[in-house]
């Protein structure tokens, strides 16, 4: 059975002899150099040398032209020297070596990189003595050491896992405090709200919204008719709401008043991921001094929960509404995506973060 090598791309190749290369019209580093070229791709095959270094072989059909100004080198010397597999490779300078990706041995060294490929190029030292060159895109990425104790080899965050292990624990009595400390806000003045948009970005208008306090009591749960967009086909796709549902509706601007006087009422406004609702509902506010009053009084709740899920739930990989309320276990009241059944949903994430967040409990 024929040996096989994976590549850092993922690719794994096939070890073969000279003789199945040629075959194949397969073609050397050293080939392309002096036809011009360079690969466009991974290596298409390799052979082992008896002393354990590796020629990599490329696929004709995927190389493409050199840049010009890596053809020739008037003044250069080119000196072709043989190596004992057979290979010739040529002499260049170490400006020249690195325009190419290549680097001598102690340099990819100091990149963790370990050299298996023999030498594609080479320099003459002021002694007299050979400095070879290997490309660093075939050369082995080395494990890295924690870059807190240096000893072990990574496991996350630049860390060991003994090193990632104690950051956590203490990240994570940090979190657990900060989740079960008391607050003493009054559930009538919390409140959690959603929107529903034509779409992300600024231009896009609001077509729904829904506000909840912390007792559950629904103060404002109201389609919105757009004043500028017509058709919002992809995030209607998503919501649901259709041009037809919002025709009869009330604008933003009719229901400006009311939203005023209902944040004005509030000591916190809690969304699940408030950067994107806050971002349309601000102008509502004429004046950056009320929307600054506006944000000061925002919270995330998105943010919590992947604060929390990176201290407790490692495996959870993305932080949705929907992926937290399957993570803490909780029943949806209403269909996920609407405004009102997204604001219910963050009320509840957020009690099950914060279970003493409000007066008395």
């Amino acid at each position: 059975m024929r040996n096989t090598m994976k590549l850092r791309s993922g690719a794994v190749i096939r070890e073969v002899t000279r003789k199945e290369a040629d075959a194949k019209n397969y073609l050397t580093r050293n080939v392309l150099t002096q036809m011009h070229l360079m690969p466009a791709g991974d290596p298409c095959a390799y052979e082992q040398n008896e002393d354990g270094s590796i020629i990599y072989y490329f696929d004709p059909a995927r190389v493409v032209e050199a840049p010009p100004e890596l053809w020739y080198y008037p003044t250069a010397k080119t000196d072709p020297i043989t190596l004992e597999s057979g290979t010739v490779i040529e002499r260049m300078s170490i400006k020249r070596a690195a325009t190419y990706g290549y680097y001598t041995k102690e340099r990819l060294f100091q990149m963790h990189y370990e050299v298996i490929e023999e030498p594609v190029a080479y320099t003459i030292r002021n002694d007299k003595s050979y400095m070879y060159f290997y490309d660093k895109k075939t050369a082995v990425r080395m494990p890295l050491s924690c870059v807190k104790c240096g000893k072990d080899v990574r496991y996350k965050r630049k860390l060991c896992q003994a090193c990632y292990e104690e950051e956590m624990a203490v990240r994570r009595a940090e979190g657990d405090e900060h989740r079960n400390a008391s607050y003493g806000y009054s559930r009538e003045r919390v409140l959690f709200f959603d929107l529903e948009l034509t779409g992300v970005y600024d231009h896009d208008e609001i077509i729904s919204i829904s506000i909840t306090n912390a007792l559950g009591e629904v103060i404002m749960d109201t389609l919105v008719k757009p004043v500028r967009n017509k058709k919002w086909k992809r995030t209607e796709k998503i919501h649901g709401i259709t041009p037809e549902m919002v025709q009869d509706s009330p604008t933003l601007e009719e229901l400006t008043p009311r939203i005023k006087e209902i944040f004005a009422e509030c000591d916190n406004l809690i969304a699940y991921g408030v950067s994107t609702d806050y971002s349309h509902i601000k102008y509502i506010y004429e004046t950056q001094a009320e929307r600054e009053a506006l944000h000061d009084k925002t919270r995330c709740c998105a943010n919590e929960f992947v604060r929390y899920i990176h201290e407790h739930r490692p495996d959870v990989v993305h932080a949705s509404l929907v992926d937290a309320m399957d993570t803490m276990g909780i029943a949806w009241d209403g269909i996920p995506h609407t405004s009102i059944a997204d604001t219910i949903a963050c009320q509840k994430v957020w009690d099950a973060l914060f279970p003493h967040y409000y007066q008395g409990e």
